[in-house]
């Protein structure tokens, strides 16, 4: 198996730490607000690499944080008169609900950096002691400058850095030694949560944490750490040197960086208004969609999102659906219950498009010609079931499309039609659970219904839906 490894810039060949275990780390998301498909996107493309390493047989340790405590965070709970915990509990709630609706597999451990403020403290006296931190009026900044390889994973060197402005500072305050060297502990402000240390009540940098909970829960080295490609530096870069500075050993085998995501060709930013988050996509189509359009690029590759882009997802995502339901439906009328000798043959010929799902995945993680190896697979089965197949040639079918299909986390295996007087049932008593002002009870008939393919849209005029 190829993994493209940020660090060396090439595809190297993975061997793991530990003889058939993945100890992975993936950088979450800061939570002030729901998701946007931005965040989405390393979502699904590392939960498929797990899943890819899990069907390979491997036994995948795979931890992904939450970021709770942030200026972002802190300005909205401002803004909203609550604490900092209620902003950032509600937002953890709610990426959650998008995630099942991804698909996305709960990680082994989701971490808290509120929680883990603890070994931060120990990390960074740690770094003091052995001269790579120091404290200015109660701030404490990492030297980077001690550090010699600093800039190995972006590639940046740290005169360039010095001599390139500003814009490539980590920041530049005067008290700093030099200004590259960035924060690892600051003194909190007025209304800001804030942690007892040996320096003074403040809170965390951003870096440190991401460092201390890979520590707490992986150990001190881990085989593959993953994020967007925005996190190269300085945060990842950064934690490479404050690992490494702390632990005496390196600290990731293999680093991944997914690609950036565009609206309709442009960067997606609130200031453009083409900022889109998961829920809102939700309302339009089932997030098994969104899905199969983030993998229908490799992960690498920019990607750009479009309705054009997910329409061609939706009718692609169709075409291996509406293949199982046939298989389904000739299991219902199927005559003979084994395989004969001729149906053996044809069923071992699909051996041929496993083998193609395989070396696309082996070949870091291609999932474009992966999703490719599934649509051969289906159009075979199209071709050669039909009702005098027997049930078995049948239900191996079907066991093998379905079992493909959730290596890349793509729900094939449609639930039962609801009937619309269910339907719309459940819409009045949704509306009863708004008027009540039981917005949770609301909130779990409206997941209920997309659980189900029901996508619901408020209007003046009421309540419409429609099937995903």
């Amino acid at each position: 198996m190829k993994v493209f490894n940020t660090l060396s810039k090439k595809k190297e060949e993975f061997i793991p730490l530990e003889e058939g275990k993945v100890k992975m780390y993936v950088c979450g998301p800061t939570v002030y607000n729901f998701i946007h498909i931005g965040n989405a996107r390393p979502m699904i493309v590392f939960d498929t690499v797990r899943r890819y390493f899990e069907y390979k047989g491997y036994e995948v340790n795979f931890v992904s944080n939450f970021t709770d405590v942030d200026d972002k965070i802190i300005k909205k709970a401002i803004e909203e008169g609550v604490s900092a915990q209620e902003i950032s509990q509600r937002y953890i709630e709610e990426c959650k609900k998008d995630m099942a609706g991804m698909n996305v597999k709960s990680a082994t451990k989701h971490p808290l950096a509120t929680e883990e403020i603890c070994g931060m403290v120990e990390m960074i006296e740690d770094l003091i002691e052995k001269g790579y931190a120091y404290e200015k009026n109660g701030t404490v900044y990492f030297r980077t400058r001690k550090f010699s390889e600093y800039g190995k994973l972006s590639h940046k060197n740290l005169d360039d850095l010095r001599s390139g402005g500003r814009s490539l500072l980590v920041s530049g305050e005067d008290e700093k030694e030099d200004p590259l060297d960035f924060v690892l502990w600051k003194p909190k402000k007025e209304g800001e949560p804030a942690w007892e240390s040996p320096w003074c009540d403040g809170r965390p940098g951003w870096h440190i944490e991401c460092s201390v909970m890979s520590k707490k829960y992986l150990g001190e080295q881990i085989d593959i750490h993953a994020g967007g490609e925005d996190l190269v530096f300085p945060h990842h870069e950064n934690e490479i040197a404050q690992s490494e500075a702390s632990n005496g050993k390196e600290f990731a085998k293999y680093w991944m960086h997914n690609a950036f995501l565009n609206i309709d060709n442009r960067k997606m930013s609130k200031s453009l208004g083409n900022f889109r988050t998961v829920r809102e996509i939700s309302e339009q189509y089932d997030l098994q969609v969104l899905r199969f359009f983030m993998l229908s690029a490799h992960y690498r590759s920019p990607l750009n999102f479009s309705a054009d882009l997910m329409e061609a997802s939706k009718n692609g995502l169709e075409r291996i659906v509406n293949a199982a339901d046939n298989l389904k439906h000739l299991l219902g009328v199927a005559q003979t219950e084994k395989m004969t000798g001729e149906e053996q043959d044809k069923f071992e010929r699909t051996q041929e498009y496993v083998a193609a799902f395989e070396a696309a995945m082996d070949d870091d993680f291609n999932t474009a010609d992966a999703v490719a190896a599934i649509f051969d697979l289906v159009k075979y089965s199209n071709t050669t079931a039909d009702a005098a197949s027997s049930k078995e040639y049948l239900q191996n079918l079907l066991d093998l499309i379905v079992k493909l299909a959730d290596v890349l986390g793509l729900i094939v295996d449609k639930k039962e039609e609801l009937l619309d007087a269910e339907i719309e049932k459940l819409i009045e008593e949704r509306q009863a659970a708004r008027k009540a002002k039981d917005f949770a009870r609301a909130d779990e008939i409206r997941d209920k219904l997309l659980e189900m393919g029901i996508i619901l849209k408020d209007t003046r005029e009421g309540v419409q839906w429609k099937k995903a």
